[in-house]
């Protein structure tokens, strides 16, 4: 990888995590490793599942769940960055007096999936052309679910694609719901809540609820790829 997650600022990440909700990694990827990794889109032995997202009503494009075993630098990144983001994860259950603790290796976590009929891996490539786009949702996908995860952004704005800008939309109670409209590069990744995150009130903290979607694409093709931690319901 263009930069080792290991000697990512971490103490930065985490701050703005807990500050906005999302963090950006500038530069994870090389070039060449993110139009590797766009290269698999069409390698269909690679996938256990297609979704047709207008089929659904989940928006207009497509997208594609990796069969295990995952690609090295996909296993990688899902398995470096995790113990990482466990921390993070386990003071915002403290915040909200959430009585869940996660643990720090990603077989920890995978053991408790299975534990519940968990064992289909999540990870998966997302592609939008012209007029796509995806609606505001969250990656759940069972009762054990990991409260963070992580997008790799696989094509450059404005010389792939025009529009399609990541947007995260936070619940604040008894208020409007804010926005953030975001824009990463190619090689960049976004890491950022697939829940809600604590907030400090005048007196404690609270919980907002967060989403995520895509806005329209309005030219060329859009493609992306979403690191989940926890495993899905066979």
């Amino acid at each position: 990888m263009k930069q080792d997650i290991q000697q990512l600022n971490w103490a930065d990440i985490t701050e703005t995590m807990h500050v906005k909700g999302y963090a950006q990694v500038k530069g994870l990827l090389s070039t060449d490793e993110a139009n590797a990794l766009k290269a698999l889109y069409p390698e269909s032995a690679l996938y256990r599942k297609t979704v047709v997202m207008e089929r659904h009503r989940f928006g207009l494009g497509e997208y594609k769940y990796f069969n295990y075993p995952l690609p090295h630098l996909l296993q990688s990144i899902r398995k470096t960055m995790y113990p990482h983001l466990a921390p993070i994860a386990n003071q915002w259950m403290q915040a909200l007096n959430i009585p869940i603790r996660y643990p720090g290796s990603l077989e920890e976590l995978h053991q408790r999936c299975r534990d519940q009929n968990q064992m289909q891996p999540t990870v998966l490539i997302l592609n939008y052309g012209t007029g796509g786009f995806n609606t505001l949702h969250q990656d759940l996908y069972g009762e054990v679910y990991f409260p963070l995860q992580l997008v790799l952004f696989l094509s450059e704005p404005g010389a792939d694609y025009t529009g399609g800008e990541f947007v995260l939309t936070e619940q604040i109670p008894r208020a409007q719901s804010k926005a953030h409209v975001l824009r990463p590069a190619k090689g960049d990744a976004l890491i950022f809540t697939t829940n809600f995150r604590p907030v400090k009130g005048s007196k404690d903290y609270y919980r907002a609820t967060m989403k995520h979607g895509v806005s329209e694409v309005h030219s060329g093709s859009r493609c992306t790829l979403g690191i989940i931690f926890h495993d899905a319901q066979s």
